[in-house]
């Protein structure tokens, strides 16, 4: 039994299957969702979308490499970031998508196999050393070998299982919202992205194209949870409705479709163990390394890869196939939430000086030799 249909919870169910089990996915959400920001597939992420068998319906929807133009608060030029730059640094073996398209391609991949339950979620749990016992939300009950929670942050087999989300939850006081914009955004040339960095905020605006096009803001709160009251819309109004560009574009896609919109706080997962006996947690209800990591969806395809694998290994013995999956992967998390953490101050710098060194430090990597020790630096995080 999978609870969750998106990257972690398809993946998962894609890598059982074919280790011979019999996946039941569940999904609270009536239909299936597409979110529109875009996430990077390097090192870990990139092998297992190969190992997975996804990456041929991969390939036709990498949105690739493009300019970067870092702008002024009223949407006018400062300077250009060519995209060989980002091309030498990531290499060959490297993909961009939306997540909705990663989403795609995994549920392309086991809709004809593996059953999938919309507008269903988990209602109560129990589980003895032979089996799990699942309540669902529609009244009936499954019994599995295996229980994965792989439904987000928020995760509700987290809740039922380990305990509440405030144990676990550690707030990094800031709030992500991102989301496709359809058309080509105006403000912006086509095959490009912009970006503004100011002090404590961060608005990306990508134009690649009709279908291709999307927004990215975050920004520093001391309430998260008061800017998630006001939803999307109104939130991302008023902390960037000042902006220039291709913003304002942006947010008035976004008052005609807030529900397109990823909008949550930035937040981590910290657990001691991501299992008890036959239950799991699989990518952001486990860990949650966050977008400010960039590494997030090549976290949940690898872990989902690795937990079959693991399964494979050691046959019916379940609590130690989980006890050795997490063991290989726990380092490269810490890894990933330690940069995430360390990186905010790109994303959200706290103070106009903290502005101006962070674009010496990207103009300083357009210089030949800099720009080489970056690469390489970049390289070895991503292996």
């Amino acid at each position: 039994m999978i609870v969750g249909a998106g990257i972690a919870g398809l993946a998962a169910a894609l890598r059982l299957h074919r280790a011979g089990w019999e996946p039941i996915v569940v999904e609270r959400a009536p239909a299936r969702r597409s979110s529109g920001y875009m996430v990077n597939l390097v090192g870990w992420g990139y092998d297992a979308a190969e190992g997975l068998g996804i990456l041929p319906a991969l390939t036709g929807r990498d949105l690739g490499v493009f300019t970067t133009v870092m702008v002024r608060a009223d949407g006018r030029p400062k300077f250009t970031v060519p995209p060989e730059i980002a091309e030498a640094a990531v290499g060959k073996r490297a993909l961009t998508v939306f997540r909705g398209d990663l989403e795609s391609a995994l549920y392309e991949a086991v809709r004809d196999t593996v059953e999938i339950r919309f507008g269903t979620t988990v209602a109560d749990v129990e589980q003895s050393t032979a089996e799990v016992r699942v309540g669902l939300s529609d009244g009936t009950t499954e019994r599995a070998a295996l229980l994965i929670g792989a439904d987000g942050l928020h995760s509700g087999v987290r809740a039922a299982v380990f305990g509440p989300e405030t144990g676990f939850r550690v707030d990094l006081q800031h709030v992500v919202g991102a989301f496709p914009l359809g058309g080509v955004p105006e403000g912006v040339a086509e095959g490009s992205g912009t970006t503004f960095i100011g002090p404590g905020r961060t608005a990306a605006i990508i134009s690649l194209g009709p279908d291709r096009s999307s927004a990215f803001f975050t920004y520093r709160t001391g309430d998260a949870g008061a800017e998630l009251e006001r939803g999307p819309g109104r939130a991302l109004a008023a902390a960037f409705g000042d902006l220039g560009g291709g913003v304002p574009h942006a947010l008035r896609r976004l008052a005609a479709d807030p529900a397109a919109a990823y909008f949550d706080s930035v937040s981590q997962i910290a657990m001691d163990r991501w299992s008890d006996g036959r239950v799991v947690l699989l990518g952001d209800a486990a860990w949650c390394v966050t977008l400010f990591a960039g590494y997030g969806a090549a976290l949940a395809l690898s872990g989902a890869d690795r937990l079959g694998a693991a399964l494979e290994r050691h046959g019916s013995d379940v609590p130690a196939a989980l006890a050795g999956w997490e063991e290989g992967l726990r380092p490269e998390v810490r890894k990933r939430q330690a940069l995430a953490r360390t990186g905010m101050h790109r994303f959200a710098p706290p103070s106009r000086a903290h502005v101006f060194m962070s674009e010496m430090t990207i103009r300083a990597i357009l210089v030949p030799g800099v720009r080489g020790l970056v690469q390489r630096g970049i390289r070895r995080a991503n292996r």
